[in-house]
């Protein structure tokens, strides 16, 4: 548990370069203009100053953190960052009592639960009476459909709003300003093509904080010159972001978005998005048993008849993992 000020410390150069270019304000914030455009929803609320408790539900490197910090500044609200690996219900409870206190003296509190989902039943139940008599303002981040992982009851004291994988053009922006700001990269001279930004701005998948963690290796192993500016060639990229890290879970919302992927090209008969789906699946780490389980569903209930040989290969697909496993059976 931390609790901030919201005054910003002096930069310190040895944090991750993610951390040093954290927008301090909507202006500098990169994306979701869907919800911070002008005249929408999220974006009306802050303007009139009228923050309820919210649940941010998005994948990785989008900003979740960021807006919630930029919202407590916004509002001139207090700032209370929970764990929610380290802390329990007694943390809970001593933050919730000074929050009581500080509501008396006429001064928010904002508490921002990132990765919420995984607090326990016993621990979201414990922030219910305090959001309930408006003691807090709770603003929770997941990369998980909060639907599945967050209490009924807590979820219907709160918004939730839904923060999408940041456009290219925004994370080549970003990257072009890590570049230049005197709280990035600014202080050296950096050789590197327009290429290779997009190159990385691709490589992340709408990760920013992905991207600004590539670009930051690659000019730490970059060339230095004679004249002390660095140079990153596309060598130097290629060993910095080695083997695509794809985003998946084997047991969460990523699971069933492929999963469903694999069917739905299957059915509109197009070969090329099936075999990218599934590679994509056994390439991030999933049970191959598991596609071949529903590849002999689909042979069976979408082909049919239209095929009667189809199922007799996906059946001999599943015995074939099941007898020699990853890689071979890929």
């Amino acid at each position: 548990m931390e609790q901030l000020s919201l005054f910003a410390e002096e930069i310190n150069l040895s944090m991750p370069l993610a951390s040093r270019l954290r927008p301090e304000t909507l202006e500098d914030y990169i994306g979701q203009q869907h919800l911070l455009g002008e005249g929408k929803v999220l974006k009306n609320m802050l303007d009139k100053d009228m923050i309820s408790s919210m649940i941010f539900w998005g994948p990785p490197g989008v900003g979740k953190t960021t807006l919630a910090r930029i919202i407590a500044g916004k509002t001139k609200s207090s700032f209370v960052d929970f764990s929610a690996v380290t802390s329990g219900i007694k943390e809970i409870k001593d933050v919730m009592k000074q929050a009581e206190n500080d509501r008396m003296m006429g001064r928010r509190t904002i508490v921002f639960v990132d990765e919420i989902h995984r607090f326990n039943k016993a621990q979201q139940d414990a922030f219910l009476p305090y959001v309930e008599k408006g003691s807090i303002i709770l603003i929770g981040a997941t990369t998980e459909n909060p639907s599945f992982e967050i209490n009924s009851a807590l979820l219907s004291r709160c918004k939730v709003f839904v923060l999408q994988a940041i456009d290219r053009n925004d994370i080549r922006c970003l990257l072009k300003r890590a570049i230049t700001d005197k709280k990035g990269l600014g202080t050296y001279q950096i050789n590197i093509e327009d290429r290779l930004l997009d190159a990385i701005a691709v490589f992340s998948s709408g990760d920013a904080r992905a991207a600004l963690n590539i670009l930051d290796m690659a000019v730490l192993n970059g060339k230095i010159e004679e004249d002390g500016s660095i140079t990153v060639s596309e060598e130097i990229l290629e060993q910095c972001t080695g083997k695509k890290m794809l985003l998946y879970d084997r047991s969460g919302e990523e699971h069933y978005n492929l999963i469903s992927a694999l069917h739905k090209s299957m059915r509109n008969s197009d070969p090329d998005a099936a075999v990218y789906w599934l590679s994509r699946m056994l390439e991030a780490g999933e049970d191959p048993l598991y596609v071949a389980r529903r590849l002999v569903r689909f042979a069976s209930e979408d082909i049919g008849l239209a095929d009667s040989r189809a199922l007799q290969v996906a059946v001999a697909a599943y015995q074939a993992c099941h007898f020699i496993g990853m890689p071979e059976c890929s």
